[in-house]
């Protein structure tokens, strides 16, 4: 399974963030296939969101259409979100990371913008180059 070139880089952003990584990748039965979510989390230590759990699909953005891996990064979150509905742990919450400069030049502007609320997708915004999320948008 191919990692996303930022895979790492947003790895440890969730750890600085108090993030404490429990599967990389998180594996999921999904009907007749195996499906591989790049990570899965739980808080650490914070009483606001102890027992929180998410699932986190990276993607980079650096090749290619944007609006092409757009709808790529929307379908796969779409099918990972019902995955997880139906799998031992439906608490997970999912969400799509995506890089600050993606979110700023393109996500946050129509039509991603519509269909971002439509789908309720939740971003994880991160700077690569600083290895931090930059914005959780719920």
């Amino acid at each position: 399974m191919a990692k996303d070139i930022f895979h790492n880089k947003v790895k440890t952003a969730l750890q600085k963030d108090g993030w404490l990584i429990t599967h990389d990748p998180y594996q999921l039965r999904y009907g007749m296939a195996d499906i591989y979510i790049d990570l899965a989390a739980e808080e650490a230590i914070a009483a606001e969101k102890e027992g929180c759990k998410i699932a986190v699909e990276v993607k980079s953005f650096v090749r290619g259409s944007t609006i092409s891996q757009f709808h790529t990064a929307l379908g796969q979150f779409l099918n990972y979100r019902i995955a997880l509905e139906i799998s031992d742990e439906p608490e997970r919450i999912l969400y799509l990371a995506i890089p600050k400069d993606t979110y700023q030049m393109f996500i946050r502007f129509e039509p991603a913008k519509t269909v971002i609320e439509r789908y309720e997708v939740r971003l994880i915004v991160y700077d690569a180059n600083h290895e931090v999320i930059d914005q959780w948008i719920n």
